[in-house]
């Protein structure tokens, strides 16, 4: 088992680029995503399909449970209140276009890839930067 103190950018960019795939191949505003291939056609629904969406499910529940175990609730609002400050920061400064729905669903996913890339990645982060261990992580390492 790999030491956790090999925790690098490498591994926090790992984990936002799994957590970008897992929501943008769930839904974004291009129309490739699972949302496209099986809203509309939803009569023809295929095990195919059903396959795909259990993948992303299965995704989402990991992501999800590993964000909300390290961050919990306060930490996910407070993340969720300082990516969202920081794209209304861009958009005041660079003159990004919030008008465009496109351009607002984009935000609101870089927001929710920000929040479980920085969740799935917390403790490793709280670790380096507090000396602190997580009681879980001490089991492995017996």
């Amino acid at each position: 088992m790999a030491k956790a103190s090999n925790f690098s950018w490498l591994s926090l960019l790992l984990r936002i680029l799994a957590a970008a795939i897992l929501v943008l191949l769930t839904y974004n505003p291009e129309g490739w995503s699972y949302y496209h291939w099986t809203i509309p056609a939803l009569p023809s629904f295929s095990v195919l399909k059903g396959f795909a969406g259990v993948s992303l499910l299965i995704g989402w529940v990991i992501l999800l449970r590993a964000t909300i175990a390290s961050l919990g609730i306060l930490g996910i609002i407070l993340s969720v209140a300082f990516f969202g400050l920081a794209i209304w920061l861009l958009v005041d400064v660079i003159g990004l276009q919030a008008g465009n729905l496109h351009v607002i669903t984009y935000i609101v996913e870089a927001i929710i890839i920000a929040v479980l890339g920085v969740g799935v990645s917390w403790s490793h982060i709280r670790r380096r930067i507090t000396g602190q261990v997580d009681t879980d992580e001490l089991d492995h390492e017996l």
